[in-house]
C-alpha cells in the first residue's frame, strides 16, 4: 500500500521490520452506549535501521496529536490503515525513541479477504477484542507483526456497571461517580495480536488459587459454567506437568453473554461465548485448546505466520492429551480417528507453509497434531515430553520457526528425523502414522 512496509507476506500492509517496540502504555476511555473510544498510546521503541519515517498500524480511528520524544515531529499523516510519522531528523539505527499518539473514534473490526473480521467488536452490551491475526490496529497504534513482542500497561476507563478484563495482572481499580478505571500490567513480552480488552456486565469467580485462575461470566451463567470450566485448575496442573510451569502470573476466562462461533485466544486469558457452557466434548476440548495456547502461541510465538502449525497443531494435540489424562479416549485413539478423516480430504496443503488462505484451515490443526503424534511414536514418550518442556523453557518470551523445532528435536534426541519431518511438514500427501 503506497510503498509502505509489509513485515510478513501472509499479512500484507501490516508491520514495519525497521523498528521494534519495547513497551506499550495504553490509556483508554470507552463509552459503551456510543461505542466511542478515546485513547493515548505511548510506544517506547528502538530503531533497527536508520529511520527517515516511522510507520505504525492504526485503522478506523482519528489521530489528533503525535509527539516524538516529547516534540512534534516534522509531520504525520494517516495513509489508509497506517500512521506515518516523519521525524525532524532521521532516527539512527540502535537509538531508542518514544511516540505518543492521541486518537479517538468508533472502533470496528477490520475485514481481511482470507481471515474475515478481527479487532474491536461491539456486542449487544459490551465489547470483545479478537486480535488474531490482523485486529490489533483497530484499537491502538502498533507495529503489527508477531515477531515484535513487548510489555504492556493497559488502563481502561468504562462505565461503573461494567467489568473490564485485559491481559496480565490487575494492579488497581478506581471507581468514580459514573466510571471505573482498571489498570492491568502485562510484563511478559506479548505480540500485538494477543493484546485484548473485554468489557461486559460480568461477575468474577475464582477457579483456583495458584496461579490465580479467574472467570468473568454473566451472573446467570448457571450450571453450564461448572460443566465447562469446573476442571480448569486440574487441566492447568496436567499441562504444567507435561509442558513445564504455567508461563504467566494469572489465567482468566471470559464468558460473554453472546454466543461466539469460536473461542478467542489472547495472552493470559481466553474468551468464550455463552454457547460453550456445556460439558460436551466439542466445548471442553476448546477449553483445553485455549489454555494450551498459553504455552504454545503466547509464551512461545511464531516468528512468521506460515509457521502457524506451531500454535494450532500443538494446541490441538493438547486436546488429545487432556482427553487421555482425564479418563477419555487416548491420544492414540484421537490420532487414528483424525488420520482416517484427513485421508478422505484434499491433499493440497503443505503444513509448514499453507499459504494465507489456508493458514486457519482445520487440516493445519489436525495435521499439526498428527505430526506431533508421529514424532511421539518415533522417539518415545520420555524423549517427546522432554522435548516439549525444553521447547517452552528455551523459547518462552521469544519467537520461533519450524526450523527451530526440527533442529531442537534432532539435537535432543540424536535421531534421524529427516524423513519424518520432510513428509509431514513439507509434502502434501498425508503420510501414514508410524506403528
Amino acid at each position: 500500500m503506497n510503498g509502505l512496509p509489509t513485515a510478513d507476506p501472509y499479512l500484507p500492509d501490516h508491520g514495519d521490520p525497521s523498528w521494534g517496540a519495547e513497551h506499550y502504555d495504553l490509556d483508554l476511555r470507552y463509552d459503551v452506549a456510543r461505542n466511542h473510544l478515546r485513547g493515548q498510546a505511548v510506544v517506547r521503541a528502538v530503531a533497527v535501521d536508520d529511520l527517515a519515517r516511522i510507520v505504525l498500524d492504526l485503522a478506523t480511528l482519528r489521530v489528533s496529536k503525535v509527539l516524538l520524544d516529547g516534540r512534534a515531529p516534522a509531520r504525520y499523516a494517516v495513509r489508509g490503515r497506517r500512521l506515518v510519522v516523519t521525524p525532524r531528523q532521521p532516527v539512527r539505527a540502535g537509538a531508542t525513541f518514544e511516540l505518543r499518539v492521541t486518537y479517538a473514534g468508533n472502533p470496528k473490526p477490520l475485514v481481511d479477504k482470507h481471515h474475515g473480521e478481527a479487532g474491536w467488536e461491539e456486542l449487544a452490551d459490551g465489547v470483545i477484542v479478537a486480535g488474531q491475526p490482523h485486529g490489533a490496529p483497530t484499537w491502538f497504534p502498533c507495529n503489527d507483526r508477531p515477531d515484535d513482542k513487548a510489555s504492556y500497561s493497559l488502563t481502561v476507563t468504562a462505565p461503573c456497571d461494567y467489568t473490564v478484563v485485559a491481559n496480565g495482572t490487575l494492579t488497581s481499580r478506581h471507581s468514580g461517580s459514573s466510571a471505573t478505571t482498571w489498570v492491568y500490567a502485562q510484563d511478559e513480552p506479548m505480540a500485538t495480536y494477543l493484546a485484548t480488552v473485554q468489557i461486559g456486565r460480568y461477575e468474577v469467580r475464582e477457579l483456583g488459587a495458584e496461579p490465580p485462575l479467574l472467570a468473568a461470566v454473566p451472573a446467570d451463567a448457571g450450571e453450564g459454567f461448572e460443566e465447562a470450566f469446573g476442571r480448569n485448575a486440574e487441566m492447568l496442573e496436567v499441562f504444567s506437568e507435561l509442558f513445564g510451569p504455567y508461563p504467566f502470573p494469572t489465567y482468566s476466562v471470559v464468558v460473554t453473554d453472546d454466543d461466539l462461533e469460536i473461542p478467542l485466544e489472547s495472552q493470559s486469558l481466553s474468551t468464550f461465548g455463552r454457547n460453550f457452557l456445556t460439558d460436551d466434548w466439542d466445548a471442553v476440548r476448546l477449553v483445553a485448546h485455549e489454555l494450551a495456547h498459553q504455552w504454545f502461541g503466547n509464551a512461545v510465538t511464531l516468528r512468521r505466520w506460515q509457521d502457524i502449525w506451531l500454535h494450532e497443531g500443538f494446541a490441538c494435540y493438547s486436546e488429545w492429551l487432556w482427553s487421555e489424562a482425564s479418563g477419555g479416549d487416548s491420544a492414540d485413539d484421537w490420532a487414528e480417528h483424525h488420520h482416517d478423516k484427513l485421508a478422505d480430504l484434499d491433499q493440497d496443503l503443505v503444513l509448514a507453509d499453507p499459504g494465507p488462505e489456508l493458514m486457519f484451515d482445520d487440516r493445519v490443526y489436525k495435521r499439526g497434531a498428527l505430526t506431533l503424534h508421529a514424532l511421539r511414536r518415533t522417539i518415545g514418550d520420555d524423549a517427546f515430553f522432554d522435548l516439549l518442556k525444553a521447547w517452552v523453557a528455551t523459547h518462552s518470551g521469544g519467537n520461533v520457526t519450524t526450523a527451530d523445532f526440527v533442529s531442537m528435536a534432532v539435537e535432543r534426541t540424536g535421531a534421524d528425523l529427516t524423513d519424518l519431518f520432510v513428509t509431514w511438514l513439507h509434502q502434501k500427501p498425508l503420510p501414514d502414522l508410524p506403528s
